[in-house]
Order: C-alpha cells, then structure tokens, then sequence
C-alpha cells in the first residue's frame, strides 16, 4: 500500500525546499512528501493521483502565488481530496485573508513564515492534524475503477470479463456512489462517456471494447511459437487441466480462451463435491490455482480470443482467430464447453445484461440485497446460483416445472436449499413474460398445469435453462451428434460418414475426433459427465492420446 501523501505547494524555490524538508525530516517514514512551485502542475497532478488509487492526507499551500491564491487553489483540491487536512502558508500582512479562509475552504490552519524553529512551530501543528485525519482515514483502492450505471449491458460485461480475469476493480455505481461523479468531473467527463474504466495507472477509457480492457491488462500476449505441440481451445475444468499436464509433460502448449477461464463452473459460488476439497471451493478459487499451475509449468495462455476455424495442413493445424494470427499446432484439444440455452419469452432480450443475467453472474448479487430475485432451472448451476445470491437478496425464487428439484440437483444442495429461509421453490411454473423500463422490473409466471398467471416484482433473473454446446464454429469434417456436441472414440462407429472421412487403419483413441489428432474433452464432447472431476479427468486424458498421435506422425 502506498504511502498517504503530503503535498506542498509555493512558488519560492527556496520556501518550497525548505517546507518539504523539514517535512520530510519529521515524516517521511510514514508518508510520502511532495512538493512543487507551481499550482498549475499540482492541480495536473491530482487527476492521476485520484485515479491511481493515491490519498493525500494534507495540502500545505502558500497564500500567495502568481498563478493562483493559495485559497483558490484549495477549492478546487477540495473536489480531489475533500477530507484532506489544508495548511494555508502566510506572511505576517497575510493573516486577513487566512481568516477568512477558515470559512471559505474550512482551513484547518494557517502558518505564518518562517516557522523557526519547526520542533516548536511546525511539528506540533502538523502532527496534531495528522492524528486527527488518520482517525477517519480509509486507504483507497489500488487498482481498476470501473464507473456506470448498475443495469447497463455493457457495464456487465466489463464486471463479468473482470471479474472472470480475476482481475480486483472496484465498481462505483453512478447513481448509488458519490465518488462515481466526483470521478467523472476530475477527468473532465459526464455520464454520456460511461461506462468508465480507470485504470490502476491511472489513464482511462471511455466504453472499452473486452480487447482493449485485456491489452491494458496485459491479458494479450503474443504468440511466441511458430508451430505448437498441442493447442487447446477453451480454458474451462477440461482445458485448463490439458494446458497443465500438457505444459508439464514436455508438450508446447497453448491454451485459448474466447471469454474468461473457468467456463461455467469459474462462476460457481461454490463447488462442494471436488475431491480433496472437504469445505468446498469456489469456481473462482479453481480457475485461479489452474492458470497459475499451468502457466508456472510453460503453458501460455491467450485470451480474449475466438477460433473462427480449424484447417487441417501438410499434417498440421491450422487454427485460424476471429482477429489475429493464423497459430500452427501439432495436435488440437477441444474444451469449449457448452453455453446456456436463452430463454425465449417476451421481454427477455431487452433486459439481458440489465437485470436478466444467464448464468451465476455473482458480479450483480450485491446489487440485490433486500430484493426479491428469480432463478430459473433445476441444476446444480441454479442451487449453487441460489445459495450464494440468499446472502444477499431477501427472497430467492427457484422456478421449475417440475414438481421438485430431485431428479435435476444434488441431494446435499437441496439438503441446503430445503435449510434456507430465505430460497423459496416454485414448481410446475415458468417465465412468459419479463417487463420494466430500463431495467427489469416485473417477472410474469405462468403455472404450467392451469395456466394461471401472476405478476411479481423482481430485480434480477438468473437464467439457468439447460446447456448448448459451443461447436457452431467448427466447420472442418468432425462429426456432431443430434445435439451439436462432439462425436469421440468408438461412437464415431455408428455414423455413415465416418469411414469417408477417417482415412488412418488404426481407429480412434477414446476422445480423439473424426479428424485426426483432433481431441475432444469436456461438456462439449457427446455423453460427457457434466461434472467438473469429470471435465478435469478428460482434459488430463487427452493429453495422453495427444502423446500417442504424436508418436505416429
């Protein structure tokens, strides 16, 4: 944590140096002391400190400067720095107008030059003001700001990249958060400019695309391989457990992801039944020991970043990106994972991202507390969604139509939720209807046996309808079964196409595709678990048929 800063401020060269060093004699092992001769550059200087995350604990100002009055300069410090100590520096002719600062800028003392010796003069006052500020004091945050309005789609979706980055930002809401404006007028922007990003440099950025928030973060890396061993696509439970036992093995590994590690169980509030972990973990907590096991070992890791195609060359990958390189692999593993199914009902799509959220979304949860909210689905998704969303809001309503959660969830998450008082569960019911003005507002159920429909409000929908594999990228001959999920191993057997396109006299390995050293693993292949062990498991496995393809070509 940086130091509290103390700031001096006077345009004689040698008053300047001898108020900073004294200061520092005195304060220097426990604030950082700056000084400068011009109250232009001081003011300059401010928009970066409050940016970066600096405090300034107390201002030492000369009354008179040829820029501006030290009084003057105060004022406009005040919308920087409001709790600041101010320290008005004064000759003897001066001592009118520092009265009158006391009421114009709340002064908290003027000093009249010289303060020989400072041990009687100096030290005393400034000591004493200082005790009095680190009573109220609270360190800034360091790092990412992230300014907007609350139910704003692409304030969202900065949170949820963010957040999905593991990267720490605080989230001022405009409407909620006075430090929000006062932001927004030091940098001389207005709410037309939001969302806001400031970040921990403090340079900012009005409306940044995910790319752009993913270079300032350091999050694009170049590719430094011409031709890699294996290339993985997608950073969920299957993928980051191929890029570590990839990159470990010996292997030059490359791990792309489109959005955020983790895949759907990275935003699990909390996963309870992963071996070795007897109180649970969080999905955040496993996505980050994944990248930074798989990163320590050598894997590299690129994302934000699509696929748009896989081309097959002189025996090679080629895996062409929406909007970078072409990227040369030896062999391919596939772990997209799959996507939520959207809700198709009337208002839905107005309101995604402004208080209709597919999946966990724990970004938004504090933004319900003391409101009711819905989640709709059965799965273990939508109990650990309800859970982690109960601390927060004052009812939680699961909708379902079915009479109850058993055949769908966990018994110990409806042990859990059956604990709960505050998560209700509504069954034979589902959403036909969403309304509200610029967010939502008002949910319309329906029951699915009498078709009674009733209206309540509701602050936030947490959609959790069944999955969709993310395969519709892929146009090379890999075999998909009914549903869009990738065909493997023996399966391959029973479709009339496969012998026209595998060509090799072996056949496939267990999770390798039609298309060969072309692996699948994960909830993207066809009859896959749909549990995280599961997922880890198989992208462990595909690295050991990546080995034996390697062998043979």
């Amino acid at each position: 944590m940086n130091k509290p800063i103390i700031f001096s401020i006077d345009d004689d060269p040698q008053v300047s140096r001898a108020i900073s060093r004294d200061l520092k004699t005195q304060y220097n092992s426990d604030y950082k002391i700056i000084s400068t001769t011009s109250a232009n550059e001081a003011l300059e200087a401010l928009t970066d400190m409050k940016n970066s995350g600096d405090t300034v604990a107390m201002f030492v100002v000369d009354q008179r400067m040829p820029e501006m009055e030290g009084v003057d300069f105060l004022q406009k410090a005040i919308k920087f720095y409001p709790d600041a100590k101010r320290v008005l520096l004064t000759a003897y002719s001066d001592t009118e107008a520092a009265i009158k600062a006391i009421n114009v800028v709340q002064l908290d003392y003027y000093l009249t030059k010289p303060w020989n010796p400072p041990e009687e003069k100096l030290y005393p006052v400034i000591s004493d003001l200082l005790d009095d500020w680190q009573s109220h004091y609270t360190p800034d945050f360091k790092g990412i700001k992230v300014i907007g309005y609350q139910f704003n789609p692409k304030s969202h979706e900065i949170k949820d990249y963010l957040a999905g980055n593991l990267i720490p930002y605080k989230w001022f809401d405009i409407e909620n958060n006075p430090d929000a404006q006062t932001l927004l007028e030091v940098n001389h922007m207005t709410v037309s400019d939001l969302p806001v990003i400031i970040y921990e440099d403090g340079n900012c950025a009005c409306r940044p695309t995910i790319r752009q928030i993913a270079d300032k973060a350091g999050l694009s890396p170049q590719i430094t391989n011409e031709i890699y061993d294996v290339t993985i696509i997608g950073a969920g439970p299957a993928g980051l457990a191929a890029a570590v036992y990839g990159s470990s093995e010996g292997l030059k590994t490359l791990l792309i992801e489109r959005r955020a590690p983790g895949g759907q169980a990275g935003t699990s509030s909390r996963i309870e039944n992963y071996l070795g972990f007897p109180a649970g973990l969080s999905g955040a907590d496993l996505t980050r020991r994944a990248i930074s096991q798989a990163t320590r070992l050598g894997a590299e890791f690129l994302s934000p970043h699509s696929v748009k195609e896989i081309k097959q060359k002189d025996g090679y990958k080629k895996i062409i990106l929406d909007d970078g390189p072409v990227i040369m692999s030896r062999a391919v593993v596939i772990t997209t994972g799959v996507d939520y199914r959207k809700l198709e009902v009337k208002g839905v799509e107005n309101f995604t991202g402004a208080g209709i959220y597919y999946g966990a979304a724990t970004t938004e949860a504090s933004a319900c507390k003391g409101k009711d909210v819905f989640i709709i689905g059965g799965g273990n998704s939508a109990g650990q969604a309800a859970m982690y969303l109960s601390k927060f809001a004052n009812k939680v309503n699961i909708v379902i139509r079915r009479e109850d959660l058993t055949a769908t969830m966990s018994a110990y998450l409806i042990a859990q939720i059956d604990q709960t008082a505050n998560i209700h569960v509504i069954p034979f019911t589902e959403v036909i209807e969403a309304k509200g003005g610029n967010y939502l507002e008002e949910l319309v159920l329906a029951n699915c046996k009498t078709g009674e429909q009733s209206s309540h409000p509701a602050s936030a929908l947490y959609i959790f309808i069944g999955a969709k594999p993310y395969t519709d990228w892929i146009h090379l001959d890999i075999i998909k079964d009914d549903k869009e999920f990738i065909e493997t191993g023996r399966d391959l057997q029973g479709y009339d196409d496969f012998k026209k396109i595998w060509k090799l006299k072996r056949d496939p390995f267990l999770l390798e595709t039609s298309c060969a050293g072309i692996f699948a693993a994960g909830d993207v292949r066809s009859g896959a678990m749909n549990r995280v062990a599961s997922a880890v498991g198989e992208g462990s496995m595909a690295i050991s048929f990546v080995h034996k393809y390697l062998a043979e070509v």
